[in-house]
């Protein structure tokens, strides 16, 4: 398990991390959003030893610090790509994975299992040079993930991706899940998160504002979303209704409610319905996206 206590850090008199705390069990995905500068891949680099933060910050890897000697059991994969484009797939691949530990022959054995898995283009004597750019990052991932690291750190590994090849990464992450390990991935895609992910946290100007699963994240929130599919209500019927604050038509006879108190759906409930069948009502907490673009708004707005 990886746990994380407390991490600061400074670089000068700015300060990029303050005391970010959470842990990563085994078998177990979280999602670490936030928009871009607010500290994330610092937080990576600190859990991977490649900075040193601020004295009081702890991590741990199954209750030991984590440093180079575990570095064999870690898969990390930058937001800056980089790949010896001169050389075959093979061979890079080869190099990677043999820096984690693997053997030449294990890896020989293993290339067109994970190529196949990514649908990557291309064979596996090709030079990086001659693939597309979507392509050029499956190899990476595959690079990332070769060996099944038991601590896997993602920034932004959907970057790039189209619908078909993310579905693509999430059965891949989904499998190491499966297997057992620790996975953290930052993405600017809530979907994405909503969908793979147990838990997350999220950071704003380095400062640790959200953290749970993802149930307890949303419900903070309160169930202030009614979702209804209904053809005998408009959307101004509807903003009059005691305790809507505002209407949003999403489609021909389907509405977003938002509402000034989750109390208020009972009886919203009674008087959109009367008693009578309706196609949808839905009450939910405010989506990922929904919090995300909250927090990140009232934090520009202090």
């Amino acid at each position: 398990m990886l746990e994380v206590q407390n991490l600061s850090k400074k670089f000068g008199n700015f300060q990029a991390v303050k005391n970010v705390s959470f842990d990563i069990e085994p078998g177990m995905i979280m999602g670490f959003i936030g928009p871009n500068g607010s500290g994330k891949t610092t937080v990576f680099r600190m859990i991977l030893d490649f900075l040193n933060p601020e004295p009081g910050g702890k991590i741990t890897w199954n209750q030991q610090p984590v440093n180079k000697q575990l570095y064999n059991i870690v898969g990390y994969l930058p937001e800056e790509r980089g790949l010896y484009e001169k050389m075959t797939i093979e061979d890079q691949i080869i190099y990677f994975a043999s820096l984690r530990g693997m053997k030449h022959q294990d890896i020989i054995t293993q290339i067109d299992e994970w190529m196949e898995k990514f649908a990557v283009k291309g064979k596996r004597k090709d030079k990086i040079n001659t693939l597309s750019k979507g392509n050029q990052q499956k190899i990476q991932l595959i690079a990332t993930l070769i060996h099944r690291p038991k601590l896997v750190i993602l920034d932004e590994p959907f970057s790039g991706l189209d619908p078909v090849n993310a579905d693509l990464l999430k059965q891949g992450i989904l499998e190491l899940k499966a297997g057992g390990s620790s996975i953290i991935f930052s993405s600017h895609n809530m979907e994405n998160v909503s969908q793979i992910c147990d838990k997350l946290a999220m950071i704003l100007n380095g400062e640790q504002v959200l953290y749970g699963t993802i149930n307890e994240v949303r419900e903070q929130f309160g169930r202030v979303r009614i979702y209804i599919e209904s053809n005998k209500w408009n959307q101004e019927s509807l903003s009059e209704i005691e305790g809507v604050e505002s209407v949003i038509r999403t489609s021909p006879d389907h509405y977003t409610l938002n509402l000034s108190d989750e109390s208020y759906g009972p009886s919203i409930f009674q008087k959109i319905t009367q008693g009578q069948y309706i196609s949808m009502f839905s009450q939910q907490p405010p989506t990922l996206e929904e919090i995300f673009k909250l927090k990140v708004g009232d934090r520009i707005h202090e």
